[in-house]
């Protein structure tokens, strides 16, 4: 990683730690995303990495319509910017019901749509969107392999989806199915991998006859992106990180990180930062972040507010200097921060709001 692009040159303004975009490589992400799929209308971008009305209004800027969101203050903040079509790809369960009929009225100029796997919340959905009078765009969730949500691919999908095409005030609008444990380096077996979750996934939607099919994470979006049957939904693509430099080729530029400070050297060989769990994500093992300007760091205490870091350089270092940390995984990373410092040309210039960190907004 080159030590210079990533250095702002009034650092000395930024309190720390404190969450850093790089407009123009976001950009350039944004650009490189359409490209990958040539065709604009078949890009459904996930919101939940960046959660920024910022971004959203860079994609919007750049012709992307359809928006992929997994919470229903994402849905609000992109409905608010004018995002044209959304789909919330949580199943919504209790009084999230509620929230979604309220998103619908509050915002008519904006298609919705849900995300099915039961019978059950099936019928919830029908009759709240009875009793409100409209109508909810639903796509059946299905399970390709990953195991964590959606319905298995066979007949009980098929006949959930029938049932949705009966039931009133529900539209069954097509079928969704993330293949997010597909993750391999090697691109033939990612590629082998995906063709084989992707198969049955495209003979139940030939024999529904699904108008839409909703596919595709980062790691196997160029994949999908080659079938011009479906639509794809990559999020990580616009900010990138650490964690999916492991997919050369995947070409995107890291938009993002951490900038932090040296607040104590409690020891010879050892220098602590103020970038503590509730500064960089901390679901994975360690190293949790890399720091281009001390290659050699090793993480070898983490707490709330600190990381102590082992490293040659510690003697060469002085207490209030700054580090850029790029965290492994983004995604958890961007939600720490209520907002971030927006790089152009080299200069912190803006702030940016993350909007939908908060689990509400107004509904």
């Amino acid at each position: 990683m080159n030590t210079s692009w990533f250095e702002v040159a009034n650092a000395d303004e930024i309190p720390s730690p404190a969450l850093l975009v790089y407009a123009e490589r976001a950009q350039e992400n944004i650009r490189r995303m359409i490209t990958t799929i040539g065709d604009v209308n078949r890009l459904r971008p996930h919101i939940k990495t960046h959660k920024m009305p910022a971004l959203v209004d860079a994609q919007l800027r750049a012709g992307i319509t359809k928006f992929k969101c997994a919470t229903i203050a994402e849905a609000e903040m992109a409905a608010l910017s004018g995002a044209p079509d959304l789909l919330l790809a949580m199943q919504p369960v209790g009084p999230n019901i509620g929230r979604l009929i309220k998103l619908i009225g509050a915002f008519p100029k904006t298609r919705f749509s849900a995300l099915v796997d039961n019978e059950a919340i099936a019928r919830q959905l029908s009759a709240a969107a009875v009793a409100a009078r409209v109508t909810i765009n639903v796509f059946i969730d299905l399970d390709p392999g990953m195991h964590r949500s959606g319905i298995a691919i066979g007949p009980d999908a098929a006949a959930l989806y029938k049932l949705i095409d009966q039931l009133p005030g529900l539209n069954a609008a097509g079928l969704h199915a993330y293949d997010g444990h597909i993750h391999e380096p090697d691109i033939d077996q990612r590629r082998q991998r995906c063709e084989e979750a992707f198969q049955p996934v495209a003979q139940l939607a030939a024999d529904l006859n699904a108008p839409t099919v909703i596919v595709s994470g980062t790691p196997t979006f160029p994949f999908h992106a080659a079938r011009k049957s479906v639509e794809c939904s990559p999020g990580t693509t616009v900010l990138w990180d650490v964690g999916y430099e492991k997919f050369p080729d995947l070409d995107y530029l890291i938009a993002a990180c951490v900038l932090t400070r040296v607040v104590s050297k409690p020891g010879p060989n050892l220098v602590c930062l103020d970038l503590g769990h509730k500064a960089v994500a901390s679901e994975n093992p360690q190293p949790r972040a890399h720091f281009p300007q001390i290659p050699d760091a090793k993480a070898v205490m983490h707490s709330e507010e600190h990381l102590v870091l082992e490293t040659g350089a510690a003697p060469q270092v002085d207490i209030g200097q700054v580090f850029y940390a790029f965290p492994k995984h983004i995604c958890p990373t961007v939600a720490l921060y209520s907002d971030a410092v927006a790089v152009f040309d080299g200069r912190a210039s803006e702030r940016w709001p993350i909007t939908a960190r908060n689990r509400t907004l107004t509904l």
